[in-house]
């Protein structure tokens, strides 16, 4: 029998782009507009990776870290102390979105090694996609800025499809590529990425040059883990070798 084309299905932040300083840039401008105190880059990077809202819950009610944000946050806070948001967040929440769409490609680039990583798998045949929280809009506007030749299917978060961890979005993924679950690696680089992946049913390869480190990865049960995107390549190769 002939074996199935592998299909690799990314997350998008932290995992095939760097987006953490325009996402941190959007976050203080919204912030600075209704006279809330800044972010740092370094608590903005443990904030991401649920979506826009939770990032701004986050921003607007967590304590600012004592040692400037260093320390990762693991049950994240997200309403004042009585469950009460701050009165205005649905507010803060639009100028932040308003900010990002018109921002999203300030400062944001592929990571070292994601071209030659996407042309690799496309010249062995395997089928791309990209499934990310973010909005369906901004992951529209990246896959067409920076992907448009690798990744056809870009799923972002919109009405009528549940949120990573929720499998949702991998299998919606799955049906636009017509993938066999069994032939589906997911690669991502948090908590909520090998979450999602154990939810669907498909393993996960955990990337170490995004916004989690290792013990973190590690403690969240992440198995297989990239410290390069050659490194992805090279277990490819291995696995049909």
């Amino acid at each position: 029998a002939m074996k199935q084309t592998p299909t690799f299905i990314f997350d998008l932040d932290g995992t095939l782009l760097d987006t953490l300083a325009d996402l941190a840039a959007a976050t203080n401008h919204a912030l600075t507009t209704y006279g809330l105190p800044q972010r740092t880059l370094s608590e903005v990077r443990q904030m991401v990776g649920n979506g826009v809202r939770r990032l701004m819950l986050r921003a607007v009610h967590e304590p600012l870290s004592p040692d400037g944000g260093k320390t990762w946050v693991e049950d994240p806070v997200t309403a004042n102390a009585d469950g009460s948001l701050h009165p205005r967040f649905d507010e803060i929440l639009a100028e932040f979105k308003r900010y990002y769409v018109a921002h999203c490609r300030d400062n944001t680039r592929l990571y070292p090694g994601i071209v030659t990583l996407l042309t690799g798998l496309q010249r062995r045949g395997c089928r791309l996609a990209v499934v990310s929280n973010k909005l369906q809009a901004g992951v529209t506007e990246l896959r067409n800025t920076y992907f448009p030749e690798w990744i056809d299917v870009a799923i972002g978060e919109r009405e009528g499809i549940a949120r990573k961890p929720d499998p949702a979005m991998l299998y919606a993924a799955m049906e636009a590529l017509g993938a066999e679950k069994s032939s589906v690696h997911y690669v991502g680089d948090s908590d909520v990425d090998i979450l999602t992946a154990r939810r669907a049913g498909v393993p996960c390869i955990s990337v170490l040059w995004g916004f989690r480190d290792r013990p973190f990865l590690e403690r969240h049960g992440a198995t297989c883990l990239a410290e390069t995107p050659a490194d992805i390549l090279a277990l490819l190769d291995a696995d049909e070798g």
